[in-house]
């Protein structure tokens, strides 16, 4: 019985044989796709697609979001609230007040439509009395935020599509609210505080993921939580084991009980020293594994073993240098993707200093890598 996309994702995460990896190059941006589309990319051709086309094999479905909503509700009304020297300064949906390029809107902070620099000038938690506000806007029983998830899933099935679910882990969703700086100074001045904000986030999406595994529990689960920075990671070990893991082994005992199997961690900069504790909460899978952050998935791969799965880490920058840069790290990661554990694609959003021409040639080795070539 041929394998579907959802048998080839999970057997893959979790270290078990496949006729082929599946084929996630990574994703540009808007910019990407702009020089994209001027150096022979269709206009409105999916770039996935078009890649397929032109290395003539199939390309199979990808994963499916279900329409589970933990965003704050009713959000900030998006406002503009200055305009001068090619800046904006807006409040965002989230409530913070940032300064952003006039190139871009305000629209292009509720997603990551393209790299977007910003410049914090006000969180919107900043006194208790802000936080007793903002908790307000979170109800797990609001029906809205899991409308649409029986029909999708029931969908993917058919589809032979894995289930794919992202919440925000609470470093993460406590630095949106309180921002960088001001976390870090409640961490150290008010720990307590710290504790009840992340005690706050654990209860609600745990009650959240209640109601969704009595619906259709994920097959593929993923927490936002960027907590490094190029070199080191952005808290210590001690910290994360106080306001990061107790979330994670809550959520992946109530997920794993459901029949979740693959539990994601997302963080961009160094991970070295976070790996062990991620694996230590029962975390098994790790993306995106940025090079330039000094992260070498063969490196961690040779130290957990089956331990974590990993999706990424192909440097940006070969894939920008094309040519020998790129073929050499393609070689660098192939040994990887044979021991199983690893679907090998960008280690980010795909810059707009890599070509429509140099990606091609990433996608077709990544492609043969994979087993679809």
């Amino acid at each position: 019985m041929p394998m579907t996309s959802r048998d080839r994702l999970l057997r893959t995460l979790t270290f078990q044989s496949v006729d082929k990896i599946p084929f996630q190059p990574g994703g540009p941006r808007e910019s990407t796709l702009k020089r994209w589309h001027a150096e022979g990319l269709p206009e409105g051709a999916n770039y996935l697609q078009a890649t397929a086309d032109l290395l003539g094999f199939s390309l199979e479905p990808g994963v499916a979001h279900l329409p589970f909503d933990a965003r704050m509700h009713p959000q900030f009304e998006e406002t503009v609230l200055e305009h001068a020297d090619g800046h904006y300064i807006v409040r965002d949906w989230m409530g913070a007040i940032v300064e952003i390029d006039d190139k871009f809107d305000v629209t292009y902070l509720r997603h990551a439509r393209d790299f977007v620099t910003r410049r914090w000038i006000k969180c919107p938690v900043e006194t208790r009395e802000d936080w007793a506000d903002m908790r307000k806007r979170y109800d797990a029983c609001d029906p809205f935020r899991l409308q649409g998830v029986s029909e999708a899933a029931e969908q993917a099935r058919a589809e032979g599509r894995a289930t794919f679910v992202n919440v925000n882990g609470p470093f993460w969703q406590l630095r949106e609210w309180l921002g960088f700086e001001g976390l870090c100074i409640a961490m150290a001045d008010d720990p307590a505080w710290v504790d009840e904000m992340a005690a706050f986030w654990t209860d609600f999406i745990d009650r959240l993921l209640e109601r969704l595994c009595a619906v259709a529990a994920p097959d593929h689960f993923m927490f936002n939580e960027d907590m490094a920075y190029k070199a080191h990671s952005m808290i210590s070990p001690g910290m994360t084991r106080r306001w990061v893991l107790p979330s994670y082994a809550r959520w992946r005992k109530r997920l794993s009980a459901a029949g979740t199997s693959v539990f994601d961690v997302d963080s961009d900069g160094y991970i070295g020293t976070l790996l062990p504790l991620w694996i230590e909460s029962g975390m098994n899978c790790n993306c995106p594994v940025e090079v330039a952050a000094h992260n070498d998935i063969v490196l961690f791969s040779d130290t957990y073993g089956k331990s974590m799965a990993y999706r990424g880490g192909v440097d940006k920058r070969a894939m920008a240098a094309g040519g020998h840069a790129l073929r050499d790290e393609m070689r660098r990661i192939a040994p990887v993707a044979e021991r199983g554990g690893y679907i090998p694609g960008c280690d980010h959003g795909i810059p707009p200093d890599v070509s429509w021409a140099d990606f091609l040639d990433y996608a077709r080795q990544l492609a043969k890598i994979a087993g679809w070539l």
